[in-house]
């Protein structure tokens, strides 16, 4: 049973303005007044006011906004259950590899443990097991070091003031 709040439910269903593929796409009323460069009814010949073309632009480029972030919530939860659905995949075969290697090392602790004593060859893959965790702690360790954040990013978004303001060569 799933709630209104489910994000399960809301992921089946199209934001509003959305045809059933999740696209967006103009309907009549909305190209009604395209033709003639206006929203305007089209048997209405008087010259609008400035004040009203600015309400309609305003009106409009919200609109705009706000369809390009339903748009943008939309794709965001389709491509998060897939890369969730991913992930358990990943999940699973990580566990079936974990069991692989279990009993490849089962195996080897016996084959050696046949020409010396079995409590030796344990010692002797447990080591092995040892020098390999150490070995993939330290290369972990470099990568978390060498993490540099979003340098690109915070560039970019510092520009954003200066060409909203026309000054785009600031930013060169």
């Amino acid at each position: 049973m799933s709630s209104p709040a489910d994000p399960g439910t809301a992921s089946r269903t199209p934001p509003a303005g959305a045809n059933a593929a999740g696209l967006y796409a103009p309907n009549s009323a909305s190209l009604q007044g395209v033709s003639n460069g206006a929203h305007a009814d089209p048997a209405d010949s008087s010259p609008r006011s400035l004040g009203e073309l600015i309400s309609e632009i305003t009106t409009d480029l919200s609109t705009l906004v706000r369809q390009e972030v339903e748009l943008a919530k939309a794709e965001a939860t389709q491509s998060a259950k897939r890369a969730g659905k991913g992930a358990g995949m990943f999940g699973g075969a990580g566990f079936a590899g974990y069991f692989v290697l279990l009993f490849l090392s089962i195996a080897l602790w016996w084959a050696l443990g046949d020409g010396m004593g079995h409590g030796w060859s344990a010692l002797i893959v447990a080591a092995l097991w040892a020098i390999a965790g150490v070995i993939l702690a330290l290369r972990g360790k470099k990568e978390f070091a060498d993490i540099r954040g979003l340098g690109r990013t915070t560039e970019t978004l510092a520009k954003i003031p200066n060409a909203v303001k026309g000054n785009e060569e600031e930013n060169r």
